[in-house]
């Protein structure tokens, strides 16, 4: 199914952009005499065709080619996805001047007309999608930092992610002798973490995901449609059409997953009301949501963000690390002898990662070459300004091609091999993955 929706986008794709095209440039020239402002200098690129701009040239591999575009236009350069002006960050540089430097011009989000908060109206109460940096949002981004992300609360979770790992454990026992899906599996595993943390339950089984996908192929899904060319972001004007019918199958698997969240939120509430004066009880993501007042179709937002961000990125970077560990045997043992010679029992606990260093090396290897998120989420520009001397229009999109960053001749040494352990061994820092960051 995940391949069906790509495929039957992409074909109706071309044929409708031509057309509509057609009408647009019509529209656009009847409207352009009349302007005659100088245009700013923006970021170079390549020659963009009218109203089509460079939408045709980006493949299946957004990233691949625009990494490849950076070789020819440099660390800075932009591009035109029909009416959409996009400059894309390919360097150290570039990318400390959008997410250090001038971070609060270019804290808005480019939210894509697919994605569940737009349609459904709370975009201001989205943590990923949220078109601005709001009171909601920050009030949000408390809340998660406080509950899922501080120190204390990742000590706190040490053991339910240690039970975690080790039923998968357990579960890739049973195996033995036959061929396994790491992906599946890790998904299962990571996803069920994720669940359990926020709202205290078991979703998935590692069986169901192993043979048929399950919630796997839901996510999986989800990302296939957001990935998905979409007209309705090329021209922002055709966006209630909704053509290639990509918002109705974004509706659909949003629904899925909501049917899966509901009855949980409704007993959550119920019990609330029986217990709400008991303030011992242990309280998840779920009821801190509850108790601030949050509507069953902004949870079922929250939870559905959390878990499409956290399942399939980090089961993603699970199964590169195997794939260069496997492709390169002297580092996989190397990893294994770092095990033996630094763990004392059969079952490795978190307190033990600290003393894994060459093994948390390899992870960081493996991120720089295969980004879970290649391009990041997009950035918008809230206000006009200058990077690199160039000029950034108001609303132009922006984004962060850490593919290109992490395989940059400028700041690695044969960037394309697996072997830069050395500055993975550093200590850990925000944006350590991007060489030299001055922060």
């Amino acid at each position: 199914m995940a391949i069906m929706v790509t495929e039957i986008s992409s074909n109706l794709f071309i044929p409708a952009l031509l057309f509509l095209s057609l009408i647009y440039l019509i529209a656009k020239q009847l409207k352009t005499p009349f302007s005659s402002r100088s245009a700013p200098r923006l970021p170079p690129g390549p020659y963009a065709w009218p109203i089509l701009g460079n939408a045709l040239q980006m493949g299946r591999n957004p990233h691949v080619t625009l990494a490849n575009l950076a070789k020819i236009y440099g660390p800075l350069f932009s591009v035109r996805l029909g009416s959409q002006l996009v400059v894309v960050a390919s360097s150290q540089e570039a990318a400390a001047e959008i997410l250090k430097t001038q971070d609060r011009v270019f804290s808005g989000r480019f939210v894509p007309d697919v994605i569940p908060a737009k349609w459904l109206g709370l975009e201001n109460l989205s943590l990923g999608w949220n078109g601005e940096v709001n009171d909601e949002f920050k009030f949000l981004r408390a809340n998660c930092q406080t509950i899922l992300f501080s120190n204390k609360a990742i000590l706190s979770q040490s053991c339910l992610r240690e039970k975690k790992a080790m039923d998968m454990v357990r579960f890739i026992r049973t195996k033995e002798g036959e061929v396994i899906n790491v992906k599946e599996i890790t998904f299962a595993a990571v996803f069920s973490m994720l669940t359990n943390i926020l709202m205290s339950r078991d979703l998935v089984n590692f069986e169901l995901e192993s043979v048929e996908g399950g919630m796997s192929e839901v996510i999986r899904n989800i990302f296939e449609v957001g990935a998905a060319p979409n007209i309705s972001d090329l021209f922002p004007v055709l966006a209630p059409f909704d053509l290639q019918n990509l918002r109705k199958k974004s509706k659909e698997l949003y629904l899925r997953c909501s049917a899966m969240f509901e009855p949980i939120i409704k007993e959550r509430r119920e019990r609330k009301m029986i217990d709400e004066d008991d303030a011992s009880s242990q309280q998840d993501f779920l009821d801190i949501l509850i108790r601030n007042g949050s509507t069953d179709e902004h949870i079922n937002i929250l939870l559905l963000e959390l878990l499409v961000a956290g399942t399939d990125t980090s089961s993603s970077a699970i199964e590169w690390s195997m794939a260069e560990l496997m492709k390169s045997p002297e580092y996989m043992k190397k990893a294994q002898e770092e095990l033996k010679n630094e763990i004392n029992q059969d079952v490795i606990q978190e307190s033990d990662l600290p003393r894994l260093k060459f093994l948390h090396a390899c992870l960081k290897e493996s991120m720089r070459l295969h980004p879970p998120g290649p391009l990041l989420l997009p950035h918008r520009a809230i206000d006009s300004c200058q990077v690199m001397n160039y000029s950034i229009p108001k609303n132009s999109q922006v984004l962060v091609n850490a593919y290109a960053i992490g395989r940059d001749p400028k700041s690695w040494k044969d960037p394309l091999a697996y072997s830069k352990f050395h500055t993975s061994l550093q200590k850990d820092q925000p944006l350590l993955l991007i060489p030299k960051m001055k922060i």
